[in-house]
């Protein structure tokens, strides 16, 4: 494990309104943990137990993973699958994977096959249905993939009267899904910008503001740098927390694993959402 600064864990408890909710699911408690980065060097395995005995202690009535359980290298899967297996909750399980899960087709489908091996459902343009027919849980691919656009046939599927619960790694994937109604979406990827200035916000959103600055006032014809630029997120504003995007609501987990330097004034989460009727 690198050393790297870091925060105690934090348990983020957060009510969401949703609309149409049945009446049995008042009350709801969902889990939700991303971003493990589960390779040795950015979680410790101390931290992972920590927030797997947070999670069971809670007993939530479901579990929802959002992506990055490893880095680059696939293989570390193996071991976090089977302490992810540890995990407890009244309706299982459901997880999607983030952009690091899918750097290789082969990686993908080693990582698909180890959760599943330990119960966990794990969905790529799919649904699920842990909590009835009245609330599916609908889990994308990840959205810097081609197979992404698939998602729109996914939620066709679903009929608009029925309130539904989205899984989608990346938050800027909350803008292509407008269009259609997205009752809670569920994703994480940003870190929380991990280094978090007091009164200015994430530092990588600073720094992206101060490079797209610059880089409006050179000649054009480096539409190219700007995109470098916009690589990570688009949408800074939605670094964590909950957001209202259009109709539609979005939360983003701050993560538990880090990178280098680590975390400063962003402590890695555990978020607990409840679900109440509008």
């Amino acid at each position: 494990m690198r050393p790297l600064f870091t925060s105690p864990l934090t348990v983020e408890m957060v009510t969401v309104s949703l609309h149409n909710l049945p009446e049995r699911l008042e009350g709801c408690r969902i889990v939700q943990l991303s971003d493990f980065h589960y390779d040795g060097q950015r979680l410790s395995p101390r931290l992972l137990q920590q927030a797997i005995a947070q999670v069971n202690e809670l007993a939530p009535d479901l579990i929802a993973l959002t992506g990055d359980y490893v880095t680059n290298d696939p293989a570390p899967i193996f071991e976090l699958a089977d302490c992810l297996g540890q995990l407890k909750s009244r309706y299982g399980t459901i997880a999607v994977l983030g952009n690091h899960d899918n750097i290789t087709l082969g990686g993908r489908y080693t990582i698909l096959r180890s959760l599943q091996q330990v119960g966990i459902r794990t969905l790529w343009n799919d649904m699920a249905f842990p909590l009835g027919d009245e609330l599916p849980v609908v889990g994308l691919a990840d959205f810097w993939s081609r197979d992404f656009c698939a998602a729109r046939q996914v939620l066709d599927a679903l009929p608009s009267s029925h309130p539904r619960l989205v899984l989608s790694h990346n938050p800027d994937s909350a803008e292509f899904l407008t269009p259609w109604r997205v009752d809670l979406q569920l994703s994480g990827h940003t870190h929380g910008g991990q280094i978090v200035l007091p009164g200015l916000g994430p530092a990588p959103a600073l720094s992206q503001a101060l490079r797209l600055s610059v880089l409006a006032r050179l000649p054009v014809g480096l539409p190219h740098r700007k995109r470098h630029c916009l690589k990570i997120i688009r949408h800074w504003e939605w670094t964590s927390g909950l957001h209202r995007v259009g109709r539609n609501q979005l939360y983003v987990n701050r993560g538990l694993g880090s990178y280098a330097p680590g975390r400063v004034r962003c402590p890695p989460e555990v978020t607990v959402l409840k679900l109440v009727r509008a």
